[in-house]
């Protein structure tokens, strides 16, 4: 049976031009591993900013803060809350020089992989969640996103 996800989507930022819910759930969607139920908040400088001071002691706006926090229930779907913060993304897309959907879809994906367990603290981590980010932005249309040019 296929995991099935529940997501609910804020956009708290001033931004135009942002992805649609319609792309934003796709890329969600395409990096279900478990059933989920979770937030997808696009937020704006001041917002991320004082999130990531709260919650991670680091005072300044980050591209993607995840709050996973995992089942109500024993074999419950996962729950989170993951937030983009529109400013910060938009800048390294054109300091990265990588297409502004691809570089929102990378991220909508690297929030959902964190929401259901991934983390790239170790070096092990982080090569296996580079692994099924790059598999899953390719099976998407993207390139991969840890390839130069």
């Amino acid at each position: 049976m296929k995991p099935t996800l529940s997501l609910s989507l804020q956009n708290a930022s001033a931004h135009t031009g942002l992805p649609t819910r319609v792309e934003l759930r796709r890329w969600a969607r395409a990096a279900l591993l478990y059933d989920v139920v979770a937030a997808l908040r696009l937020v704006d400088e001041e917002e991320g900013m004082q999130l990531n001071q709260d919650y991670r002691g680091k005072p300044q706006a980050t591209n993607v803060l995840t709050f996973a926090y995992g089942a109500e229930e024993e074999g419950g779907p996962l729950s989170g809350d993951i937030l983009l913060c529109v400013p910060v993304v938009e800048r390294e897309a054109t300091e990265q020089r990588v297409a502004r959907e691809a570089h929102y879809a990378h991220l909508t994906v690297h929030g959902m992989l964190h929401l259901q367990g991934y983390d790239h603290e170790a070096e092990d981590e982080a090569v296996a969640m580079e692994a099924v980010e790059s598999f899953i932005m390719m099976r998407l249309g993207f390139p991969d996103p840890y390839q130069d040019g």
